[in-house]
């Protein structure tokens, strides 16, 4: 039997096409170019990672998002690009993000790098009413389901970053696009689905505690106009340049345990789980959110990193 809660997923819903807010990570540190178009190619090799978050599990129609980006210095030049792919469900909606990146870095210092960056793309929104179980099978808002509308996407990007501290500042998409459009026929109505402007702020520091002991505190900052203020504050421990350990708080909203593995000197593999601190952490069927993400490098055996970035 389906654990359908049908005026949570419609407000949830409703909530998205009113205040459309970008997929949620609890690892946006493993993968800002995501949301940061100057990231592309910082990490100074070709850069693939993969995440999968499942939001809410067990509540049917709860969010769940997909990620795939690739980023790459250009050999000789202080050139950057990147591409990423996100897939992002909850209920009757699917929306995937394609969007290209491009950074420029200059050098501020010994040590320190200023990135600038493009981010340009398209989104494709799917809504699916059949999903629902509507309470008016009339309703003429509800009679008509949305199939591959899309609408373009152009972000900007700051990032500064030394060996041990970055700062960046975004905004993945600055276009604030109706979805769909209000038909002038009252009997046929829809809903109209605003993608909003979205500014995203990240920090992080890494401490040397000794020789074999780094911890790293990082946090972002998430506004959107008609959704609450986000805000993550994370603190990571890693061992031995192979395990890390963290917490994370999203304030008012979650906690986060994170563990991460560096396999490889090419590959990390972490995961994340969240449970709710509000209302919605007590409801029968939420067993929380789960993340879960894979990063490869490809860099030649005379270019090996001898220590893993951190960051």
């Amino acid at each position: 039997m389906k654990k359908l809660i049908v005026v949570f997923v419609f407000f949830a819903f409703a909530k998205a096409l009113t205040a459309q807010q970008d997929p949620q990570y609890s690892q946006y540190m493993y993968n800002p170019i995501v949301i940061n178009p100057a990231y592309a190619g910082n990490r100074g090799v070709a850069s693939i990672v993969g995440l999968h978050r499942s939001q809410w599990v067990g509540l049917d129609g709860a969010p769940r998002t997909q990620t795939l980006s690739f980023h790459t210095p250009i050999a000789n030049s202080r050139v950057g690009l990147g591409l990423s792919v996100v897939n992002d469900e909850i209920g009757p909606a699917d929306e995937t993000y394609v969007a290209a990146d491009f950074s420029y870095t200059i050098p501020v210092g010994d040590e320190a790098r200023l990135s600038f960056g493009l981010k340009g793309g398209i989104h494709v929104l799917n809504v699916d009413f059949n999903k629902l179980n509507i309470f008016d099978p009339g309703d003429p808002r509800l009679s008509e389901n949305v199939d591959n509308r899309l609408s373009p996407t152009v972000g900007l990007g700051l990032y500064y970053h030394t060996d041990r501290f970055y700062v960046g500042l975004s905004s993945p998409n600055l276009l604030q696009t109706d979805h769909f459009d209000e038909d002038n026929d009252t009997s046929s109505a829809t809903f109209i689905a605003e993608e909003r402007i979205h500014l995203f702020g990240t920090v992080g520091y890494v401490f040397d505690l000794n020789d074999n002991i780094k911890f790293k505190p990082a946090g972002l900052v998430k506004m959107v106009q008609g959704a609450p203020l986000q805000v993550d504050l994370t603190a990571n421990f890693l061992f031995n340049e192979k395990f890390t350990v963290g917490a994370a708080y999203r304030w008012s909203a979650a906690v986060t345990g994170l563990v991460g593995f560096q396999i490889s000197d090419q590959m990390m593999i972490g995961f994340a789980y969240d449970r709710e601190t509000t209302e919605l952490g007590n409801a029968i069927y939420n067993d929380g959110s789960y993340e879960l993400f894979l990063r490869f490098e490809l860099f030649n055996s005379y270019d090996r990193i001898i220590t893993p970035r951190f960051f």
